[in-house]
């Protein structure tokens, strides 16, 4: 569905990319340990997470744009290190409770970035590095 929009000079114009997120995609050097770590942290079933062509993992979420694991090989996943990985979070994971939240990623093992801040959101690191935030619903 194209959006119109005015654009500086007046002129109306109709754009053919939807105004919505479909997916994100998260680097990662082993898809399937990253697959197990992912759905522990989600709490989703291993087999509903299907890895495809032997690089792809599309997370089954609930609502919103969805999670893609993928050891980028176009984008560097064939170096010897990997696609890099997302130092600043891209997005954040919600939750309605953010100290449950913390206290689980602890008992995981979870590495933190950060603690709680502003009693509003914290920042983890899954196994290649990536940077995530946890953020109150």
């Amino acid at each position: 569905m194209a959006e119109q929009q005015k654009i500086n000079d007046g002129i109306s114009r109709t754009s053919p990319i939807m105004n919505k997120v479909g997916s994100i995609f998260v680097p990662v050097r082993d898809i399937e340990k990253s697959r197990s770590w992912y759905c522990g942290v989600l709490g989703l079933d291993e087999a509903d997470a299907q890895i495809m062509n032997g690089h792809l993992c599309p997370l089954p979420m609930m609502d919103g744009a969805g999670i893609i694991l993928d050891t980028m090989p176009m984008w560097g996943g064939d170096q010897p290190g990997g696609a890099p990985p997302i130092e600043t979070p891209a997005f954040m994971l919600l939750t309605e409770d953010l100290q449950g939240s913390l206290d689980y990623m602890k008992k995981l093992g979870v590495e933190l970035v950060t603690e709680i801040q502003h009693d509003h959101w914290f920042v983890v690191k899954d196994p290649d590095g990536n940077k995530l935030m946890i953020c109150r619903a």
